[in-house]
């Protein structure tokens, strides 16, 4: 791995690779499917709770990391560590952070390969072998390839890649307005007599996982030029960004596309698309285009998830909350054992995988985290420049988010509620495994010894 380090613009971009991606395919039909035209209300709450959060992220990392942050590992397991002194706990939250971004990258997998069959003259399978786990799984390797060349390779590519999905996305948006304001006769909804129920608050929930891509950054300190200064940066700018395109994005396609939305949410954007550019004799030209926009976006989600999380899990490395074969902490940069375990796991679970339970769990595990997080800022309340008022509502977002997503999860999608539940229960008597194997060893004699007593 390099040591090249990047700026603001590549922060920029890597942040807003991580929320402009899969969830705008994949959680935008989710979201609709629960609040209907309000939609983009739903993602303005959401943005709402990621910026307090965020704001409680930004100054934990001041006080734990202080003026040394370029040569220290950032981001929620530093700040249990620092501000509660329980390793542990900040082991567990690690692990759980972990599997997340696992699923995340798996469903920006799984929506990469059902785009690309989406495009003229892709097949849906080859010799009787489908597709779309065979391209899912390339993608994922050619991600990790791209993260082996470094830093500077990967920021260059993210800013490709960002760049080319949000100008689509921004086309998209306007070129919706313009359609349902001069060429269809119907009004544009924004789903007015839904703002005053509980729905929209229950979406935000759901989309929560769609806004955790900026606080990938704090893992990447020692990429980043001057990090105390440019992360708040990229982040303030990054999220009004990315709750816009949502916002934006949300309106049109549901105006243009309802009955896609309910039925096929992947492919919801393409219906949308095809509508605005019939209207000039371009609608194959157009959907090929939002397809395109789909593979950016989805790839660049996967590029930055991965190469944050690489640090990230390099973190955990260096503060023995990883078992040491998964890869050697003293080397520059992201482990090149680490970024091909993350590879191989994300590769598996996009194949194989139920990903409607992982990316349940992945979103449950991101409100848990950022309403600790918010939680532990609190606290430090009275530390010079934090005001307490931002992680007081990033507290109260998280765990109305919790409460919400779990009753979601249990009305609407039972087979799901319960997935998550078994997922989440077998990931904490790992991690308890691993983090108290000490304590277990010790009392195994113990139990052999009390046992044989009771044989006598």
């Amino acid at each position: 791995m390099g040591e090249e380090n990047f700026g603001l613009t590549e922060a920029v971009s890597m942040a807003l690779g991580g929320m402009i991606g899969g969830g705008i395919y994949a959680v935008l039909g989710v979201v609709t499917q629960i609040t209907r035209a309000a939609t983009w209300f739903a993602f303005l709450l959401a943005g709402v709770f990621a910026i307090c959060s965020a704001y409680s992220y930004i100054k934990l990392n001041e006080l734990a990391v202080g003026d040394d942050a370029a040569n220290n590992a950032g981001g929620s397991v530093t700040f249990v560590q620092s501000f509660t002194g329980n390793s542990t706990l900040a082991g567990m939250i690690g692990w759980t952070l972990l599997f997340g971004y696992v699923g995340s990258m798996a469903m920006y997998a799984f929506a990469f390969a059902e785009f690309s069959i989406s495009l003229p003259g892709v097949p849906p399978s080859v010799g009787g072998f489908p597709l779309r786990p065979i391209i899912s799984v390339l993608v994922v390797a050619g991600f990790v390839g791209l993260n082996l060349l470094g830093a500077q390779a990967t920021g260059s590519a993210e800013n490709v890649l960002t760049s080319a999905k949000v100008l689509v996305l921004v086309v998209f948006g306007l070129a919706g307005i313009a359609y349902a304001l001069s060429v269809s006769s119907e009004p544009i909804a924004v789903g007015t007599s839904e703002l005053a129920s509980f729905d929209p608050v229950m979406a935000a929930a759901v989309s929560f996982v769609a806004f955790q891509g900026w606080q990938l950054l704090f893992y990447d300190q020692e990429s980043i030029t001057d990090p105390l200064e440019t992360i708040p940066k990229a982040i303030y700018v990054s999220v009004p960004v990315a709750v816009s395109i949502y916002m934006l994005v949300a309106v049109v396609t549901y105006n243009l596309a309802p009955q896609a939305v309910r039925n096929s949410p992947h492919t919801a954007l393409v219906e949308a698309a095809s509508a605005i550019g019939g209207a000039a004799g371009l609608a194959s030209a157009a959907a090929i285009v939002i397809s395109l926009s789909a593979l950016f976006s989805t790839g660049s989600a996967i590029n930055a998830t991965l190469f944050s999380t690489g640090y990230f899990a390099k973190g955990m490395l260096s503060d023995d909350l990883l078992p040491d074969r998964t890869g050697d902490s003293s080397e520059s940069g992201v482990p090149e054992r680490t970024l091909l375990i993350l590879g191989v796991v994300t590769a598996a679970f996009t194949a194989y995988g139920s990903l409607s339970a992982i990316t349940a769990f992945a979103s449950l595990s991101f409100i848990v985290v950022f309403g600790t997080m918010s939680a532990l800022a609190f606290t430090q309340r009275d530390a010079e420049r934090i005001t307490a008022t931002w992680p007081a509502v990033g507290v109260i977002g998280g765990g109305l988010s919790f409460v919400l997503m779990f009753y979601h999860l249990y009305t609407a999608e039972r087979g799901t509620f319960y997935a998550v539940l078994l997922l989440a229960l077998a990931i904490f008597a790992v991690e308890l495994l691993y983090f108290e194997r000490d304590v277990i060893e010790e009392e195994i004699p113990y139990v052999t010894r009390d046992s044989e007593t009771t044989a006598d």
